[in-house]
């Protein structure tokens, strides 16, 4: 993957479809002079999803677009004909995203298998036509409500790494050599600290199997609160079930390295630190990794973890050391993704609450039903006016209003909409 096209975070703002307006329509038949209503419904909105597609490895494509909106339902027509459906907007993204709304901070899904849907925003309702108002007593209804607003929110999308095995480490330590050596994998290395800026993915075979490894950049001390690019990269060996703890043989104190990395692991994640590692000594075609290799391999042995000596540059050790790796993740099973259902994502409100609040010398009435309510009605329409009136009264907002102080005159907003309260 080439490092000046990732990203893993990213901003959205989705809007899904408007619902059509209904519409006031009346029978025009020959020798009919009054016909009755027949005004169609409005359609409904597009809803708005986010569908994995394995081909994406990188969020890149909201770097350019970050709004994105659904279809809107088309409005109703004459002789009880309804509006169209809005299309629904699919966006694509890589598996491996976790999805969170902004404004509350809660993860409403983590995709990690192709096609995996998830509804992130619903589309309006289309509004009624005048035929559904008739009535024996209203056999004439001039009444009809405009398309519900579709569902809005911003979405911020992080990505994981998903791979079998993370390769971590220092800074410097070799880790992108052995990526190299082992796979098809062809990462940016030089010769100095954070030379990786963004994980490499890397596929290697082992006797007819793939295993998928991930290049984690260096870890510094602090990683763990964001020291460095810490956070981010802390995040994508989460997905990891194995992880390969590359110690650099040239290092003054590899096992001083080797501590001060695990205890970032355990301080950003107790799970993450508990993943089974396999710990190889890089860069044993230098004379100073082969003196410290003793002293290694009996800490390790102490610690009863797998340790190996190796050379990424040369390749020395490097098939074993994928023959232990290929083990490990045999005895250990893949963590299932955890669901989320698409009610969680868009989350029921009480629809009938509401809040007052004094803005200046206005007034600000917030609420789902009663912002819909305002949004759907046709101010042209005196119907309208007075169905948006009981159902206030309905809600108990007007008797609310009127303890709070409102008085005749007073500016009232419901959502976008401003009324001088009568």
């Amino acid at each position: 993957m080439d490092e000046s096209y990732f990203f893993d975070e990213a901003t959205i703002h989705v809007r899904a479809g408007k619902g059509g307006n209904g519409v006031v329509s009346f029978r025009r038949e020959k020798f009919v002079p009054f016909g009755g209503p027949d005004g169609g419904n409005g359609g409904r909105g597009g809803d708005v999803y986010l569908v994995v597609n394995r081909h994406l490895n990188t969020l890149i494509s909201f770097q350019r677009q970050q709004h994105w909106r659904a279809e809107a339902g088309g409005n109703g027509l004459g002789k009880n004909q309804q509006g169209k459906r809005g299309q629904d907007l699919l966006i694509p993204v890589p598996p491996g995203t976790v999805v969170r709304d902004v404004e509350t901070g809660q993860v409403l899904a983590d995709l990690v298998e192709d096609e995996q849907t998830v509804l992130v925003a619903k589309g309006g309702r289309g509004g009624r036509g005048n035929a559904f108002f008739a009535s024996p007593t209203n056999q004439a209804p001039r009444l009809a409500e405009k398309g519900e607003p579709g569902q809005e929110r911003s979405l911020k999308l992080e990505l994981k790494l998903i791979a079998d095995v993370g390769i971590i480490g220092v800074p410097n330590a070799g880790k992108s050599t052995l990526l190299a050596a082992v796979s098809a994998a062809r990462p940016k290395i030089a010769d100095y600290p954070f030379t990786t800026l963004t994980p490499n993915l890397g596929v290697a075979m082992v006797d007819g199997l793939s295993v998928v490894l991930a290049d984690i950049p260096g870890l510094i001390e602090g990683a763990h609160a964001g020291a460095g690019l810490g956070i981010q990269f802390l995040r994508h060996i989460e997905r990891t079930r194995v992880l390969v703890h590359l110690l650099d043989g040239a290092s003054e104190a590899p096992l001083t390295d080797y501590q001060a990395i695990n205890e970032e692991l355990a301080l950003f994640s107790a799970r993450l630190a508990a993943k089974p590692q396999v710990v190889a000594l890089n860069k044993m075609d230098l004379p100073q990794a082969r003196e410290l290799w003793p002293e290694v391999e009996a800490a390790m042995r102490e610690r009863e973890i797998p340790v190996l000596a190796i050379s990424a540059a040369t390749g020395q050790g490097t098939r074993e050391l994928l023959y232990v790796v290929l083990r490990l993740l045999e005895a250990t099973p893949a963590e299932p993704a955890v669901a989320v259902a698409e009610a969680q994502a868009v989350a029921p409100e009480d629809d009938d609450a509401f809040e007052i609040l004094r803005e200046g010398e206005a007034f600000r009435v917030r609420g789902k039903r009663v912002e819909r309510a305002a949004a759907m009605t046709d101010w042209e329409q005196r119907e309208a006016i007075e169905r948006f009136e009981r159902i206030l009264k309905a809600l108990g907002v007007m008797e609310a209003l009127e303890e709070v102080g409102v008085q005749r005159g007073d500016t009232v907003f419901f959502g976008k909409y401003e009324l001088e309260w009568h």
